[in-house]
């Protein structure tokens, strides 16, 4: 029987109500339907994947400035790939799939490369074991960085938007980047700068993995109104960054990353306060 015979029977067989749509090709009913990908968020993606190529690049030819603004150009263009993936409906399987690896290579690889190729060197001259830990710190910082994407891709589905657990790998990424674009404006760090340097990059792979609660901003409504007082706000933001680009990004986000270990410190305190008068009685 052909594959007209064969629709006809079934259509006479099931009525007219109950009419199916053969979408496959008769001559290879199990082959699958070819599907493109959206162009506009995995092309925001790519120019993430390629800032954090060319952080890693300029680390290498000892260009710490460039290094540390490719990894700020990685940080916008993600926010972007994502929102924009959101606003216009496209968002789909594999683009969070690609955006996990560029996030990998911007957030992970590059900052840890970046440090490494600043400092490990450096710091080696002192003797072997501040040699050794200066790579290790690089190395943690990076394997935390995946582990920190993993457990985010396996509880995305049931986590709330509006934090993140531990610090997200972008911010984690700005310090550690403009922490090393902030210290090579020195003329020699010595032993204590690259110290604090590697100690920074530990501790911001540490936050990741950590169970902090981060807020996320995801809940930000863009179309809602605000007073006008806070739109001088974000000009101010400019002038301060283009001012003193490094150390204003490393306030920035060493604030945010500070700011759930010190609340959670607090609410320690608080707590311990209440039930002192308890206890003694």
């Amino acid at each position: 029987m052909g594959y007209r015979d064969s629709l006809i029977t079934g259509i006479l067989a099931g009525g007219p109500d109950k009419i199916a749509v053969v979408a496959s090709d008769p001559q290879d009913p199990a082959r699958p339907r070819s599907k493109g990908i959206y162009l506009l968020p995995n092309l925001l993606t790519t120019a993430c994947l390629f800032s954090g190529f060319y952080a890693v690049v300029a680390a290498i030819d000892k260009h710490f400035d460039n290094a540390g603004m490719a990894v700020f150009a990685a940080m916008i263009f993600d926010t972007l790939d994502g929102r924009i993936a959101r606003l216009t409906r496209t968002e789909s399987f594999f683009g969070k799939e690609y955006d996990s690896l560029a996030d990998m290579v911007a957030f992970g690889l590059a900052p840890a490369i970046v440090a490494y190729q600043w400092g490990v060197v450096r710091i080696a001259e002192y003797g072997h074991f501040w040699g050794r830990f200066g790579w290790l710190a690089c190395f943690f910082y990076a394997v935390a960085a995946a582990l920190r994407l993993a457990r985010f891709n396996a509880r995305a589905a049931s986590a709330d938007k509006r934090y993140f657990e531990g610090l997200p790998s972008p911010s984690a990424a700005a310090i550690v980047a403009a922490f090393v674009w902030f210290v090579s404006e020195w003329h020699e760090p010595r032993l204590v700068g690259l110290i604090a340097a590697f100690a920074v990059t530990a501790s911001a792979g540490a936050l990741m993995v950590s169970r902090f609660s981060y807020p996320s901003f995801k809940q930000f409504d863009l179309d809602r109104r605000i007073r006008f007082v806070y739109m001088l706000l974000v000009p101010l933001v400019f002038v301060l960054i283009a001012i003193d680009p490094a150390t204003m990004l490393l306030s920035i986000f060493g604030t945010y990353a500070l700011s759930a270990p010190l609340l959670w410190v607090g609410r320690r305190l608080r707590r311990a306060v209440r039930g002192a008068p308890a206890a003694g009685a």
